[in-house]
């Protein structure tokens, strides 16, 4: 009848406003808890960390030293402090080691013979105690490779079969119109720095048993081992092992053995970034053999975590990541990366003890927050590295990763009149299409700052996407947020880097803001979706 179904409109009206009453008062309460909490997180508390973490005490903070355990050990108190759980299996231990080698400047034998020539060390050649491995080398053929590049826009190795032979190769790499060919620019590439250590990736990979180095700028190597032999540490899956061995040799020496190359002609085309046609010159073959021996010792650094359990949904996870370690201590300058990444470190700390305090009150996330410093940022994403290839929760259960490397200070090259009222974000138009709104609504709604995606054009010179640790957990497929204040001039990587040049107001917002997207993500019914491939996983 009309009256029945009158009645039953008046019912589904009655269900629908309640439905929709439910969730915009759902949303507006989890909006105030969120808000209740994020309040903490005040300049107050961050300038407390980073005064600690930015300090002499500390010392730069440098991986496999010290002053980045004593960091470690200040980040895991605090962690314990503020009610963190310790994950599962660590003995109580907040930190997740990793291993490392270490070179002594004990080298043990070094012999190299070419044809019937023993050259002599220190004079005719020198070798490098960090990058050679202890191994015995035999060979009978020498193939010129130019540079010892091999890239889209200029390939020394192309048409080139050096599987099982010894490559010989200059510093350095070509220039065209006084600007560097790969780039296109004055910037140089990964083959002048790191330099010998790229090409000697390359090298291997390309299948070369060993290679020469000829320095164009240097007639006679100095000293009995390279330069850049001391004891830094390396992480061993990116070190020696994967490099091809070499020798920088003098001018003297190459012109002897390989005479038909006409070295002198090949330093002075390298000198002046020349391009060259390695193809055209023709193997030498003539025997060969590299004796080499060091000493080496393994040494720990780690990555600190600790976890707030979520409700519901506490079999996913969403990671709050920053990097502690910064460059040390150099000519005895403390290098104190205040910014650098003292700023994300801390920004992890306050945003866990937000969390904390939220899960304490009976509001804590649904999914469980997962809060990760990591070292060896500095070296080459090493701890990020090490946790993607050994990971304590399952990385398709992992719902993002929410970076944060820089973002106390000010961009001084940013020409806007919105300077003080920023952040850049990288990362919004890949892995997933969820991103870009969940961000952008928490700021809008909460703290209102121009989210800038400059850094996420495919072009962008500097390659910010791939210099951070969430690189490692996008790699796996894992979303991620990288937030940054753009700071690559003025006092990046320097020991100028210190707390007295912190934006603390501009600072707290941010974090604020990065508190709201992870509340979001923790908290929404799905985890975030993996629509968008990641186009290239080459770094």
């Amino acid at each position: 009848t009309l009256s029945m179904v009158l009645n039953y409109c008046t019912i589904k009206k009655a269900l629908l406003f309640a439905f929709v009453f439910g969730l915009i008062h759902g949303s507006f309460a989890q909006s105030g808890d969120a808000a209740k909490f994020a309040a903490p997180i005040t300049t107050d508390l961050l300038k407390k960390h980073l005064t600690i973490i930015a300090s002499d005490e500390m010392e730069g903070r440098e991986t496999g030293t010290a002053g980045q355990r004593k960091a470690a050990a200040y980040i895991e108190a605090q962690f314990k402090a503020i009610g963190l759980k310790a994950p599962v299996n660590f003995n109580g231990s907040y930190q997740q080691l990793y291993p490392l080698n270490q070179d002594s400047m004990v080298l043990t034998e070094s012999r190299v013979k070419i044809g019937d020539t023993e050259l002599e060390l220190g004079t005719a050649y020198i070798t490098s105690v960090v990058n050679n491995t202890s191994k015995s080398i035999e060979g009978k053929e020498f193939i010129f490779v130019g540079y010892g590049i091999s890239e889209e826009k200029y390939d020394d190795y192309k048409n080139l079969d050096v599987a099982g032979k010894v490559v010989v190769l200059m510093l350095g790499e070509p220039k065209l119109n006084g600007k560097f060919l790969l780039s296109g620019t004055s910037k140089y590439s990964k083959y002048t720095y790191p330099g010998i250590a790229a090409k000697m990736l390359l090298a291997a990979k390309k299948g070369a048993i060993a290679a020469i180095v000829i320095n164009p700028a240097v007639a006679v190597p100095n000293g009995k081992i390279a330069s850049n032999n001391n004891s830094s540490v390396y992480y061993p899956a990116n070190g020696e092992e994967n490099k091809a061995n070499y020798i920088v040799i003098s001018h003297e020496a190459a012109n002897k053995f390989f005479p038909n190359w006409q070295v002198d002609s090949l330093v002075k085309n390298a000198k002046a970034g020349e391009t060259f046609d390695a193809g055209k010159y023709e193997k030498v073959t003539t025997a060969f053999s590299f004796q080499y021996k060091k000493e080496k010792q393994i040494i720990n650094a780690s990555n600190v975590i600790g976890i707030v359990e979520g409700s519901d949904k506490k079999d996913e996870y969403v990671f709050v990541t920053g990097h502690y370690d910064h460059l040390g201590i150099r000519n005895g300058k403390i290098y104190y990366g205040a910014d650098d990444d003292g700023s994300g470190t801390c920004a992890v700390l306050a945003m866990a003890e937000a969390f904390a305090k939220a899960k304490a009150a009976g509001k804590g996330p649904r999914r469980t927050m997962v809060f990760m410093t990591v070292s060896g940022e500095e070296k080459g994403l090493w701890g990020s590295q090490y946790y993607s290839e050994n990971p304590i929760f399952p990385l398709d259960k992992t719902s993002v990763d929410l970076n944060i490397d820089m973002v106390g200070r000010i961009d001084t090259e940013r020409q806007k009149d919105d300077t003080l009222n920023y952040v850049y974000v990288i990362g919004h138009n890949k892995l997933s299409s969820d991103l870009q709104g969940i961000n952008e609504g928490a700021n809008n709604q909460n703290t209102q700052l121009v989210l800038d995606y400059k850094f996420d054009d495919p072009n962008d010179p500097e390659q910010i996407f791939y210099r951070s640790d969430h690189y490692n957990f996008a790699k796996k497929g894992v979303p991620i947020l990288f937030f940054y204040d753009g700071m690559l001039q003025a006092d990046y990587h320097k020991p100028t880097d210190t707390i007295d040049k912190i934006n603390w107001e501009l600072y707290k917002k941010r974090v604020q803001m990065i508190f709201y997207t992870a509340w979001e993500i923790a908290n929404r019914n799905d985890m975030l979706k993996r629509d968008i491939p990641l186009s290239d996983t080459g770094r």
